[in-house]
């Protein structure tokens, strides 16, 4: 009896090696559909590593004030979520996801990511990470007091941009782009600092954006990644057993909330239009100068990129 006991004890200790805490420093706040997606993906790492891999999610970037990349890179945090077009200073590649008007749907932004994806995981590696998961922010609007008709509605507005690719866009087509701190996003609006803001349904809901300002057409400027990843050296810490268990639950989440996504867009807009925000669709004619705009940045985006970036676009517009 007691050599069996001693055999099943040997052989659990040979699946899970050794009990491990972690801390993911999640960008987003308690009630965020981005903080709901990591604290699932930790209860599933829980799960599937029957208990030996704890993480624990710490909304709000309570743990990181500064860029999340170079924390998760130094092993300040062993794990962080991060809005991937703020870390392009990382690498090239990780401004794909917001550059204008290149993915329209879902589906398209998908694609992309897929296409993009051993790319991304590339950049990570150069920082000390593992790219564990990405999801999609729902598409970036244009919220302003009136119906965006034609690039001519941003001549002279003063736009609160959130990259240099929404900047470049910006003052490309006449506007005047505003870098801002989210935090200062609603009194600018209200004092008018801003006259305008290109961001998600979700982020016009969060912020109350219908108290400031009357419209919101969906232009899908872009859909922008949110990421999770792992500093190399506490993945390699853990054993085979582990880092699949985690991969596992990584790709479970990832599907679960490109799904989740979706709803949260509709919620959004839906909450806008409750409180008396007009939401438009983006006429034919404001698409195709967009298209035009788009063609041309991508040009000059690409333009010093390396081959891996350029094949990643080659491979999409087929």
């Amino acid at each position: 009896m007691l050599k069996n006991c001693l055999l099943i004890a040997s052989l659990v200790g040979s699946v899970f090696a050794s009990d491990v805490k972690m801390n993911l420093n999640e960008r987003e706040s308690a009630n965020h559909f981005h903080t709901k997606g990591s604290e699932k993906f930790a209860s599933l790492v829980k799960d599937y590593t029957k208990g030996s891999v704890d993480i624990t999610v710490h909304p709000g970037s309570s743990l990181i004030k500064g860029n999340p990349l170079k924390a998760v890179k130094d092993g300040t945090v062993a794990m962080a979520d991060m809005f991937i077009p703020f870390t392009a200073g990382g690498g090239k590649v990780f401004g794909i996801s917001a550059l204008p008007f290149i993915a329209q749907s879902y589906e398209d932004a998908f694609k992309l990511y897929q296409i993009a994806k051993p790319a991304y995981e590339n950049t990570a590696k150069k920082w000390n990470q593992k790219l564990l998961y990405s999801v999609t922010w729902p598409a970036s609007g244009f919220y302003g007091n009136k119906k965006l008709e034609s690039i001519e509605g941003f001549k002279g507005v003063k736009t609160r941009t959130y990259d240099k690719n929404s900047a470049d866009f910006v003052n490309m087509v006449g506007g005047n782009a505003v870098a801002l701190p989210w935090g200062e996003v609603y009194s600018a609006l209200r004092t008018g600092m801003v006259d305008s803001v290109i961001t998600s349904s979700t982020s016009g809901k969060d912020g109350k954006f219908w108290e400031v300002l009357t419209d919101f057409t969906k232009i899908s400027y872009a859909y922008p990644l949110q990421a999770v990843t792992i500093n190399l050296d506490f993945w390699n810490s853990l054993d085979k057993t582990q880092q699949d268990a985690m991969l596992k639950a990584a790709a479970e989440i990832e599907k679960e909330q490109w799904s989740v996504v979706k709803g949260e867009d509709k919620d959004a807009l839906d909450t806008m239009a409750q409180n008396g925000m007009v939401i438009s669709e983006a006429n034919e004619t404001l698409k195709k100068e967009l298209s035009a705009v788009a063609d041309k940045m991508l040009v000059e985006y690409l333009a010093d990129a390396d081959d891996e970036t350029k094949k990643i676009f080659e491979e999409y517009r087929r």
